[in-house]
């Protein structure tokens, strides 16, 4: 743990067997990470490196193999079903590189849909959570439009509003630009820098060195493993 006590996310000796046909993938191995409140973090490396398994960890989204995760200062790697859903819900915020709206909600209900698995949130209190998301991300003026109504850029920016709606502990952004334009990709790193610079901690995978580079901090994995950016060269120039 950091020596204060205090970091969002603590992750030590983290590993990730994935077991097909008798056949051990090693995803993570040891991994040691540390992501302070308020920071943003981007996690970069080659296709294969274990970036988005270390992330949908992280998300609670899937278990580790073996070591140990603090969220918040709670051990988070063996809850339950129930208890990860519902820290999920109130903790993490998701961006996704294919939005994931549905598609026959408004931009409205989908912002709204996280809310209305909170127990105790009042529908005003929903509703005002929803457009201050949207006004956030210059979406507000869209609530009654479906999302094949919206381009990929729009569609991206309700995904955020969404993701922020739940006023989360932190955001996951998983290659947020991926299937978006040069253009629409910088205005989607720009809405990120300027929720980083209001206070969101961010922790981003992105496979592109410039949109790494938006970060505040960046953390390069190779092998499923975390190591400095010139061993990242040395070994991506080995390969190569």
């Amino acid at each position: 743990m950091s020596e204060n006590g205090r970091a969002l996310i603590q992750i030590q000796d983290l590993t990730k067997v994935f077991y097909t046909d008798e056949i051990e993938t090693h995803a993570l191995s040891g991994v040691h990470l540390e992501i302070e409140k308020g920071e943003y973090v981007a996690m970069s490396g080659p296709s294969g490196c274990g970036k988005s398994t270390l992330l949908s960890i992280i998300g609670l989204l899937d278990t580790p193999t073996g070591g140990k995760y603090y969220l918040n200062n709670k051990p988070v790697e063996n809850l339950d079903f129930a208890d990860r859903s519902r820290i999920r819900n109130q903790e993490i915020g998701f961006i996704f590189q294919s939005f994931n709206l549905i598609g026959d909600l408004t931009v409205y209900e989908n912002v709204e849909l996280p809310l209305t698995y909170r127990q105790g949130m009042a529908t005003p209190n929903r509703k005002q959570r929803v457009m201050e998301a949207l006004e956030r991300v210059g979406m507000a003026h869209r609530i009654r439009h479906y999302p094949s109504q919206l381009s990929g850029g729009q569609q991206q920016r309700v995904a955020v509003a969404r993701a922020l709606a739940g006023n989360p502990s932190i955001l996951l952004a998983d290659e947020p630009t991926g299937n978006l334009d040069s253009r629409n990709g910088e205005a989607v790193m720009e809405l990120l820098q300027n929720l980083h610079r209001e206070g969101a901690t961010i922790c981003m995978v992105t496979h592109d060195p410039r949109f790494a580079a938006h970060a505040q901090r960046q953390i390069h994995l190779f092998d499923g493993k975390v190591v400095a950016e010139e061993e990242l060269k040395k070994l991506t120039q080995e390969i190569h």
